[in-house]
């Protein structure tokens, strides 16, 4: 069942608040990828890592791993080797130490898929460690967080509907584990926002049908899901939107809030807001600093975006999307939230 909960009911909240958020657009030389949406993106170290996506709708683009030096603003390709996965959109990448897990997406046959790659950012060798049975059912354009020991995969398109089921990939043990269902409250939904906080789960708006704005986590230590209320400046509802969370704040940027009546094939009414949510207080606020100026993405959904450092600082990198004219972006930028 899920348990509802006021924020006066959560752990009590720390002095830390954020007081602003700055975006840079990052200049781009070398061989790129291009512009495309429904793609991933990752961060090790100081290189981000782009794969998967579509320029057409529905159409992958290729299989190939592309590398950002995040220091010289330098596209290259990896010259990579092993089980390289074919090529895929709606697919979701994140980065444990070194390693690069890429999961699910569909290809160029619409087909869901459940595969986990692997990718040694030491050796640039793929592995492919799980199919078929084990592991989640096929999906796409579902969401993915981290934590130390463990890549998180929630939701998404399935073979017969939108799904609702959290899975953890244990990458030391090297095995998944199946979480318990939530109630009906958590309808399967597209393109949510997830993220590890507070050593929970967190899963924020959606697509569930229509544009959905609960708010849920999952407890691991209990096994419980909760559904909590949240109040401020709260977000329109939305989906497909870049996320990231940093401390004990979770950052909403853009998303579709108005889906196309072509569905896929075509462009919603996208938003170019950030938002930010505490976990401790539930309490939205809007972030207005940075916006209309020439450093920031604008409108957009179905960007790659992932969480790192630049320039020192713990920010979000979005990359490429789709746009309101339904045209592919190829643009990155970064945003670096400013923590009081």
């Amino acid at each position: 069942m899920v348990q509802r909960i006021k924020h006066q009911l959560l752990r009590s909240a720390t002095t830390m608040a954020v007081a602003q958020g700055k975006w840079i657009k990052l200049n781009q030389k070398g061989t790129g990828p291009g512009a495309r949406s429904s793609h991933a993106i990752t961060i090790v170290g100081q290189k981000a890592y782009a794969f998967g996506g579509e320029f057409t709708p529905r159409v992958p683009v290729d299989n190939s791993l592309y590398i950002f030096d995040l220091t010289t603003q330098t596209w290259s390709i990896a010259e990579a080797t092993g089980d390289i996965p074919p090529p895929r959109v709606g697919v979701t990448m994140a980065a444990i130490g070194t390693t690069i897990y890429v999961f699910g997406g569909r290809d160029a046959t619409h087909t869901e898929l459940n595969e986990l790659y692997s990718f040694d950012t030491c050796t640039n060798k793929w592995a492919l460690l799980s199919s078929g049975d084990t592991g989640p059912i096929h999906r796409s354009y579902h969401s993915v967080a981290i934590d130390d020991h463990h890549m998180y995969i929630f939701g998404g398109c399935g073979v017969a509907g939108r799904l609702n089921d959290l899975w953890a990939y244990n990458v030391v043990e090297k095995k998944w584990v199946e979480f318990p269902l939530p109630g009906d409250n958590l309808k399967g939904r597209g393109g949510p926002g997830l993220g590890a906080v507070g050593g929970k789960i967190w899963v924020v708006y959606g697509f569930a049908g229509m544009e959905v704005d609960d708010v849920h986590f999952f407890d691991p230590d209990s096994k419980k899901w909760v559904e909590v209320e949240t109040t401020g400046q709260k977000p329109t509802p939305r989906s497909v939107f870049s996320t990231i969370a940093i401390g004990r704040f979770i950052f909403v940027c853009g998303g579709e809030v108005d889906p196309s009546d072509l569905g896929h094939l075509g462009a919603g009414r996208f938003t170019h807001e950030v938002y930010v949510l505490d976990t401790d207080t539930l309490t939205w606020r809007w972030l207005e600093d940075g916006f209309g100026g020439g450093d920031h993405p604008g409108p957009r959904g179905w960007c790659a975006f992932s969480g790192g450092k630049w320039d020192g600082k713990d920010g979000l990198l979005v990359y490429g999307g789709n746009s309101p004219s339904n045209d592919r972006l190829d643009d990155i930028y970064f945003f670096t939230p400013c923590l009081d």
